[in-house]
């Protein structure tokens, strides 16, 4: 059994059913620490048909999958925000898939997608509740800077300078 990691569509199955257990997964962990509840129906079909993705499409984003023996198993995207930036988004891997290198990989994956849109870093936010996603980030060479945007729900933001082609190993 092997990590595949490929570009897709925004709007395919696979990214579809992946955005869907994402939203619900972070939605859920929201509610249930600040209101005990987890995330109705009607908020959840609301936030997953507004937020589409389409920032992730070619020619200045890029959503990868990642297959595990052929099943859609995890996401991560990125998109240009300058000339030279890019944000890391959408980083997720199923829970039955957690544990087989699959963040590590698709976290990987991002970087030289990033670097293929011309970006020489990469930043990314995330919520203080996410300690899986937090951790991953500090062990793969991101640091925790200063905010760089208002989201709502974001409350740490990260960044890693991209080495250029004649700086890779």
């Amino acid at each position: 059994m092997t990590w595949t990691i490929a570009q897709e569509p925004y709007d395919s199955p696979a990214a579809t059913a992946l955005w869907r257990a994402y939203y619900t997964e972070v939605s859920d962990r929201w509610y249930l620490l600040h209101e005990g509840r987890r995330t109705a129906p009607e908020e959840l079909e609301r936030e997953i048909a507004a937020r589409t993705g389409a920032e992730l499409a070619p020619p200045t984003g890029r959503l990868l999958i990642g297959w595990y023996d052929g099943e859609p198993a995890g996401s991560a995207g990125v998109r240009l925000l300058g000339p030279d930036t890019a944000e890391l988004t959408r980083v997720f891997v199923r829970a039955g898939m957690r544990g087989r290198g699959g963040a590590a990989l698709l976290v990987a994956a991002a970087e030289e997608a990033a670097r293929a849109l011309g970006a020489t870093a990469l930043i990314l936010d995330t919520r203080g509740d996410l300690v899986e996603a937090r951790g991953l980030y500090a062990r793969l060479g991101y640091t925790e800077t200063a905010p760089h945007n208002d989201d709502r729900y974001a409350e740490h933001w990260f960044r890693k300078d991209l080495p250029g082609p004649l700086n890779r190993r």
